[in-house]
């Protein structure tokens, strides 16, 4: 298939031979970002695990200290006292027993969820309309908490989750294109940082093998691994 004019032209930008500091990385991937819209920064790195394996999981949450850029909606199930510090804290969507039937009859109108752990019993009724799309609160990455007002807020202000995938891949978004570069920057040694400490007991050998940044619709920039401190 012939390449498109925007490919080739990012292409002749990034050279794929070599790897790039972060700032380096940050200028080359939000040059290319010339979409029509506010394109999406993204990380992808690529560990040394095999996820099928209970002690090679790596799954964590960082605080981006310059936000995603991206409106987060918050569902909070909790009861009384915690039901009002949800809302005061800027949930969305807070209930118990009324959201357990909302989300049981479809209704998915949120980005996170965030459950007290007395709530679990019923939250966990919900597994199989939660779980799929990774909104099965879990106390690994905070969402299970009485903290709850702490918890909205983390999440409102750029709490991002990762996960690794089957390939041993771990990704997300860190940002937007119309960001500073300074920011992005900030976030992707926030990301990175967070994910060293998230190695897993088994993990054996070079943890982080490939720091790759890209946009929505442009080319991806491999980065230095002296920097990613994996």
């Amino acid at each position: 298939m012939a390449k498109g004019k925007r490919t080739r032209a990012i292409e002749q930008t990034i050279d794929i031979t070599k790897t790039y500091s972060i700032a380096d990385a940050v200028k080359l991937v939000k040059s290319n970002a010339k979409a029509k819209f506010d394109e999406t920064i993204e990380i992808a790195v690529n560990l040394g695990v095999d996820p099928k394996y209970a002690d090679q999981q790596v799954r964590s949450v960082v605080n981006l200290p310059a936000g995603t850029g991206k409106t987060i909606r918050v569902a909070v199930f909790a009861k009384d006292k915690k039901a009002d510090e949800a809302k005061a804290a800027g949930a969305d969507i807070v209930g118990a027993e009324d959201l357990f039937e909302k989300v049981n009859g479809g209704f998915m109108d949120f980005d996170r969820v965030i459950a007290t752990p007395d709530m679990m019993g019923l939250v966990g009724r919900l597994g199989k309309v939660l779980g799929p799309r990774g909104l099965m609160p879990n106390p690994k990455v905070g969402t299970v908490t009485p903290n709850i007002a702490q918890a909205v807020k983390d999440a409102k202000g750029g709490a991002v989750e990762f996960k690794v995938e089957k390939a041993g891949i771990v990704h997300a978004g860190i940002g937007k294109a119309s960001f500073s570069d300074a920011d992005i920057e900030k976030n992707v040694t926030a990301f990175l940082g967070a994910l060293v400490r998230a190695r897993p007991s088994g993990a054996k050998g070079t943890f982080v093998r490939k720091v790759t940044l890209s946009s929505t619709m442009g080319g991806g920039v491999v980065i230095d691994l002296a920097e990613a401190k994996g």
